[in-house]
């Protein structure tokens, strides 16, 4: 059997007696696209900062296409191929949405640190190439400040593609989008990884959304894994259904 591209074990994160993340363990096999789902505090979010460097566990073990990556700094995940994007939007306001894009890439090639060289001019095809996938092409010289906010969660999307990922971390995609927009730019990220064969693990409480999209589904509650697998299955699971009684709508 291949090996996973992210194999997680018993990772664990307390805030005094609170178990925010508790020996939370399971596989993700390459090129799968598999929803983290839960209720508001279950520790979807802890969970996410703690794989992409921005939070330490207590204790545990996460391995990136084989190698230790939990305790190590964000900036040194992201270069071995993890990205991530966050609830909230975080871009460069008064950049247009091509420097916004070429800033990642700059520093994904490491040309950012070549004093001597000029920066005009440098992945400028690259960013523009990027900005066309997710549909942005005719927004690259405005601000990112002044983009409608469908429009800054797909240059969010674009930046965190900057560095080629294998792995793609998305913490509530559609936070804020209208239902309508939630759908196409989920449908756009599949799609996107499939072509590039790109693995996604997403949290997101819009359940038509995770139905659509996810292949596999991971339900966080207090901390723990309490159901995993085929969506079918997840969303006939009792537990599952108690916990998001009176808070989720199950709909196909």
């Amino acid at each position: 059997m291949p090996e996973p591209l992210l194999r997680v074990r018993d990772v664990r994160k307390a805030f005094g007696g609170v178990r925010a993340v508790d020996g939370v363990s399971f596989d993700l096999a390459r090129g799968e696209i598999r929803a983290l789902i839960g209720p508001n505090g279950a520790g979807k979010s802890t969970f996410f900062n703690i794989l992409a460097g921005q939070l330490r566990a207590d204790g545990g073990a996460v391995a990136y296409r084989g190698e230790q990556i939990l305790g190590l700094a964000p900036y040194v995940i992201w270069r071995r191929g993890v990205s991530r994007t966050f609830q909230i939007t975080a871009t460069f306001a008064t950049l247009s949405a091509l420097e916004n894009v070429r800033v990642a890439r700059l520093s994904h090639t490491g040309d950012s640190r070549m004093l001597r060289r000029p920066a005009d001019g440098l992945e400028v095809e690259r960013s523009l190439a990027l900005l066309e996938q997710v549909g942005l092409a005719d927004q690259a010289v405005r601000p990112a400040g002044v983009l409608a906010y469908g429009d800054l969660k797909k240059l969010e999307l674009a930046i965190a593609l900057a560095n080629d990922p294998e792995l793609l971390l998305l913490d509530e995609p559609t936070a804020g989008m209208a239902p309508a927009e939630r759908g196409a730019l989920m449908a756009l990220t599949a799609s996107i990884a499939r072509e590039r064969t790109l693995t996604v693990l997403f949290t997101e409480h819009d359940m038509d959304v995770v139905f659509a999209i996810a292949g596999r589904i991971m339900v966080l509650h207090q901390g723990r894994v309490i159901a995993d697998g085929a969506p079918d299955k997840v969303r006939a699971d009792p537990e599952v259904q108690a916990v998001y009684l009176g808070e989720e709508t199950w709909t196909t």
